[in-house]
Parts: C-alpha cells; structure tokens; sequence
C-alpha cells in the first residue's frame, strides 16, 4: 500500500506544465492553427489601420497665421533670375554656390562652404556596421577635382540660446542644375528670408543647399558627419578650386543640437491629377522612422491649410492585381458580418480602401524591411533626428508664372507652418510613435498591432522543438536499452540524450559556412573588370567548394548519424534565436523573413519518411515541401520580392549579385539576416528533406 500512498500524494505538473505536454503532443494541429492564424491576422493589417492624431500638444499646427506672402514671392523670382544667370557663368557650378551665399550673406546670415568627397562603395566586413560618411570629408593633402560643395546658411534665433536648431535642406546639382531644381532653391531662400525676419523664432535655423552631384544622401551624411564629428587639421589652410573668395567661408559653422530636419525638392511635372501633389518619404536604414508627429504636422498642414494632395510610396502592380481584389471582397464581406455582431469591430473597410491600404503597406514593409533610407533624411536619423523628405510635385508647367506664383506661396507657407509647430517644441519628439506601418497619409498600424501576425507565426516553433526533441531522446533510449542494460557509460555517451551534441555541432557548422560565404564578397569585388553575372557565379562555385570542404573536414549531417527529428529541432531552435534578434534591429525583416521561412521550418519532413503514406497525403506533403524550400531559397525569395514590388518577373544571376551589393553597400542588417540565419536555415532544411532515414534499429540488431 506504501507505493500506491506515495504516487497519490505526489503533487500534479502546474497548469503550464501541463498545457506545454499537451501543445507538444499536438505540434502538427497546433503549428497549422497557428501559421494559419497569422497569415490570416496579416491580411486584416489594412482593416485595423487607424487614423493618425497629434500627440504633443505643444506643435498645434495652424494655430498663427502664415506670414509668406507675395513679396517673398518676388524674392524667389529674382532669386531664380539670378541663379540662372550665375549657372550660364558657372565653372564647374562655382558661381552657383558663391551667388548663393551672397544671398545667403546680405540676409545677414552666417554662411560657409563645406568641401566632400564621394563616398568610395567598397565592401569591408570590419566597417559593416560604421557610418558610411567617415571617409567623406575632404583630406588636406588630396586633389579636388572631384569634389562637392554644399552651402550653409545659419540665422540665429532672436529669442533662443542657440542650443537647438531645425535644418532645411534642398538639394540640387550645380553641374546640370535643372528647371525645377532652381525652383526647389528659390523656395528654399524664399522661406530662409521670411525666418531671417521672424521675431518668434527660438530655434537656430540652417539652411543647407546640398550639392546632390553624387547623390543627396552622400552630400548630406559628409556635412552631418563633420558636423556631429568635427576634423581638426592644424597648419593646413586651402583654398578650394582656386577660388580665392571661398576662402573665407571655408571655416565650418554649428548651431545648437538638431530638433527635426525638413528635405524639400519640386520634383517633375505630372500631366494628371486635380491638385498639386506633396509626397512624403519616410523611412530610414534598417527601419528606422522619425516620430509620427512630424508626419501627422506635415500631412496636416499641406491637406488642411494648403490644398495639397499628400502621397506615399505604393506598390502600384498591387493596385491592379485580380487576386487582392478577391481577398478585398471577402475581407469586406466578414467585416461587415463582424460589425453586425458588435459595432465596436470597425473592420468593415470598403474593398478599394482595403487594396489601396495593402498596396501601401506592402511598400512601407518592404521599404523598412530592405534597411535602406529612401532619401537623404535617412542620414539625420543615424544620428537621432527626426527627419522627412518632401517631394512636390506640380501639375503646372514650370514656366507659368501665375501657376508658379501660387504654388510658392503654399509651398512655402507649408515650409513655415512646419518650422513655426517645431518651434514650439520644448523637448525633443517623444509622445507619438516611433515604430509603426502606414497605409495611408493620414493611417497607420502601431507596433502594438502589427506584431500580433509575427507572434502567431513565431509562438509554435519552442513547442514544435520540444516535441521533435523529445520523440528524438526517447527513441534514442530505447535503442540504447535494447544494445546494453547495464552500461552506465554507454548510456551516457551513446544514449540518446547526448545526440543532441551532434545535432548542434552540424549547426555549428553551417552556420561557419554562413560566415564565410557572407564574407566572400570582400575578396571577389577586388576581381578587376568583374561583370555582375562572373561575380554571382564565383560566388555560388566558391559557397559549394567551401561547404564541401567543411564537410570533409567535420562531417556531413548524414555521416554523423544524426536523426532527422534532432536535426529539425536544431532547425528550428536556430531560426527562433534568429528571428528574435532580427525583430529587435529590424522588425519589418523578422516579419517578412517569418513569412517565408517557418512554414518552410515547420512542415518540412524527409521525403523519404512520406513513403509509407497512401498516394495523396504523399503528393501534397512533397508538392508543399518541395514548393516550399524552392520559394525558401534566398535567391527566389529576393525574384518574388521584385516581381512583387516593381512588376518584373525577370531571372538574371547578376541581379543577386547587385541587390546584395545594394544592400552591403548601405550597410543593412538584412544582409547579415539573409546569411547569417536565412540562409543556414534553408540548407538544414534541405538536409532535412534528403535525409536517407536509415533505421537505427536495425542497425543495432546487426551489431
């Protein structure tokens, strides 16, 4: 009776014991639900969108009105005169930049120039993650015959400390400076003059024209460089491109600490459309975004006070897709019926808001989720500064002077208006959303609600692990018991609670091959007159040889013994880990790569193993496993990615090898995503998929 006595007074596995025993053992159900859960949770995305609001009171937009009036309109046409004739003169857009700061000067502001250079796009594995503009700056010694010149105007606030500051910034290229570049600098000093008179302001406010001859992020990253990291260089003093009056100019100008930085340009005319368009770029690298505030004032005040048409990036190839609109329609028909349960569920959205909504949001996604800025604000939020790039774009012709007139004037009361709410701020932006999708101008998707799809997804993979561990431990127990029973030794070191050990040492592994091939780029881009299709090719020989390599010198999966079951957990662990720590540097990447690889992780199942199945379950298994792995591989992936996002369905090697140039290049951690975790990711699941499922058993009974 005493044994019976003990196994009832023995306590009972607490709840969460319990559930977890009872999940794992329905890890196939449960990891289907779950996956479905999310997919189905990430099309809703567009109906849960809400409508954007202020957070911080203290910007009230529109509260004063516009001082921008007609006679600053009169300044920006004189100024464009003037610019035009100094470009007809220009050598080499000298006379642009000197025209500019006299203007600049006679305002009475402090003006200077700031000399760079173009950034060299080369590959260092030890520089990954350092700021692209540290070799930006000019070197004393250097020539410069190809160099750039950007001009700072600096007005000092008449009721500030000069401890902070907001930046304008419009770019143009003084080598073949265009019409509506000219238009883009006329509004810029048409604005910097009304602030020069501004009795209200309490902010520095710099005005950078940034020559954009080798890129607009280029010239704005060196000047925020040497700004934020000043170079001293003692002894040297030089004279830039033999212009004598520069020189006294060349000493660099700072203002206070930057509160928001506005990058405005008049972009091409469009033949279509009602109104004049502003169109608002974002995001920065690796996801970043400035704090929705700035983006609330400015769609605000262009929409509400200027009659402007505010736009954001969109995928237009969803716009018109066939499949969207049957999603649309059947999510509008739920919506509706979830609405009739309870008013409170508002996710009745009409089935063109919903294709218009997902259409941008799958652009906001994919432009944070790539990890490059999408204009030279991106520059300012490296350094903590909330920063949005403003492109207008007129249905007028540029030479229509009434057309032109109008447009100044709300294009520059906008300016102001923006200026005048970031002047009223005492503190840095810190109320509103940092971490959010839009999809739409005025909509948004906060990280509260966005991340219900990625934990659906990512919430099976510990249980599936657990399960496929423990089925591998007791079967390697009972092998080990049918070998020897009385071997305490053997049991250790041959039982199947130590197979794991192999298992993680195929990881290790992979994951080493995942760093060389990552690394390989290095050394092929220094192949001189490489073409893009010769270096992909080098590439994928150099990723084989060295996979073969490692191999032969640690072993292969199969040679180890390891069972599938233990290798599909380690799987599984690893892309956990991985995708974790993705979702804290770029969430947008987690949420795409979570898409792709875990149904792939999840249901992938030796095809070997399927053979026992009857006909059907066997096809379906295969057809999803196969399909999956194909759409899985990191070259399919980035083909579905554009043909998703631009429309093209092309197949070009060299397009791998420039895309992940593009990506090295900006430094983006979804570069080191695709290697370092989706690619190991994927051959463990190949391996997977070949494994020859040899019976241990019999192999024991032989011995």
């Amino acid at each position: 009776m005493e044994p019976s006595a003990k196994v009832d007074t023995q306590p009972k596995p607490r709840l969460i014991v319990r559930l977890g025993i009872f999940l794992a053992s329905h890890h196939i159900l449960f990891s289907a639900l779950c996956c479905s859960a999310g997919i189905i949770a990430l099309l809703f995305l567009p109906s849960l969108a809400k409508n954007t609001y202020l957070s911080e009171n203290a910007l009230i937009p529109g509260s004063a009105n516009p001082l921008f009036s007609s006679e600053d309109v009169t300044e920006a046409n004189k100024f464009i005169k003037g610019i035009e004739a100094a470009a007809g003169e220009s050598r080499g857009g000298m006379e642009m930049s000197k025209f500019i700061v006299q203007q600049m000067k006679d305002l009475g502001a402090e003006v200077c120039y700031h000399e760079f250079l173009p950034h060299s796009k080369h590959f260092h594995p030890l520089k990954f993650f350092t700021s692209m503009t540290n070799d930006l700056a000019v070197r004393p010694n250097g020539t410069y015959s190809n160099s750039g010149t950007n001009t700072i105007g600096i007005i000092r606030a008449p009721r500030g400390d000069g401890k902070e500051a907001i930046v304008l910034v419009t770019p143009y290229n003084p080598q073949r400076v265009q019409a509506n570049e000219v238009l883009s600098l006329a509004l810029g000093f048409s604005v910097f003059s009304l602030l020069s008179r501004a009795a209200w302001l309490s902010k520095d406010i710099v005005w950078l024209s940034a020559d954009s001859q080798f890129g607009e992020y280029t010239a704005v990253s060196a000047w925020l460089n040497q700004y934020h990291n000043p170079m001293f260089v003692g002894g040297v003093k030089h004279e830039p491109d033999g212009i004598a009056e520069k020189a006294e100019f060349t000493d660099f100008k700072r203002a206070g600490t930057m509160a928001a930085a506005l990058i405005f340009k008049v972009g091409e005319t469009r033949n279509y459309g009602d109104r004049d368009s502003v169109t608002m770029y974002a995001e920065a690298s690796n996801g970043q975004m400035p704090n929705l505030d700035l983006l609330n004032v400015v769609h605000y005040l262009a929409v509400h006070r200027q009659g402007f048409r505010v736009n954001i990036e969109t995928i237009s190839s969803l716009l018109s897709s066939a499949w969207l609109r049957a999603i649309a329609e059947v999510i509008h028909t739920l919506g509706s019926i979830l609405r009739k349960i309870n008013p409170d569920w508002k996710l009745d959205i009409t089935a063109s808001d919903y294709v218009e909504g997902t259409a941008n949001l799958a652009s906001s996604i994919y432009n944070q989720a790539l990890g490059v800025p999408t204009g030279s604000h991106g520059a300012f939020r490296d350094y903590q500064v909330d920063a949005v790039s403003l492109e207008f774009s007129p249905t007028f012709y540029i030479r229509n002077e009434n057309a032109k007139s109008s447009f100044l004037v709300r294009g520059g009361r906008l300016l102001e208006g923006v200026v005048r709410s970031v002047n009223n701020l005492l503190e840095k932006f810190h109320q509103s959303f940092f971490l959010y999708f839009l999809t739409a101008p005025s909509k948004f998707i906060s990280v509260g609600v966005y991340m219900i799809p990625f934990a659906l997804l990512v919430v099976p993979l510990p249980i599936v692990a657990a399960a496929l561990a423990d089925g591998g431990r007791k079967k390697g127990k009972s092998i080990d018991a049918s070998k020897t029973k009385g071997s305490a030794d053997n049991l250790q070191t041959e039982g199947g609670s130590w197979e794991w050990l192999q298992a993680a040492r195929v990881l290790l592994v992979i994951q080493l091959w995942a760093v060389i091939v990552s690394l390989l780029p290095y050394y092929i881009s220094q192949i001189p007159d490489g073409t893009p299709i010769q270096s992909s090719v080098i590439w994928v020989v150099l990723a084989i040889l060295t996979l073969i390599v490692l191999y032969a010198m640690f072993g292969s999966p199969y040679s180890a013994g390891v069972e599938w079951k233990l290798l599909k957990a380690t799987m599984i662990t690893s892309i956990s880990i991985g995708l974790g720590l993705m979702s804290i540097i770029n969430f947008a990447t987690a949420q795409l790569g979570a898409l792709i690889v875990i149904p792939m992780c999840l249901f992938s199942r030796p095809l070997k193993a399927q053979l026992g199945l009857s006909f059907l379950p066997r096809t379906v298994l295969c057809a999803s496993n196969i399909l999956l792995a194909v759409f899985g591989f990191p070259p399919a992936a980035l083909l579905i990615m554009k043909g998703l996002s631009k429309g093209s369905w092309t197949v070009d090697l060299g397009d791998f090898w420039a895309s992940m140039e593009f990506l090295w290049e900006w430094s983006s951690a979804t570069y080191l995503y695709l290697f370092l975790v989706h690619l190991p990711c994927w051959l463990l699941c190949i391996h997977v998929l070949l494994h020859p499922c040899r019976q241990v058993g019999s192999k024991v009974k032989r011995e």
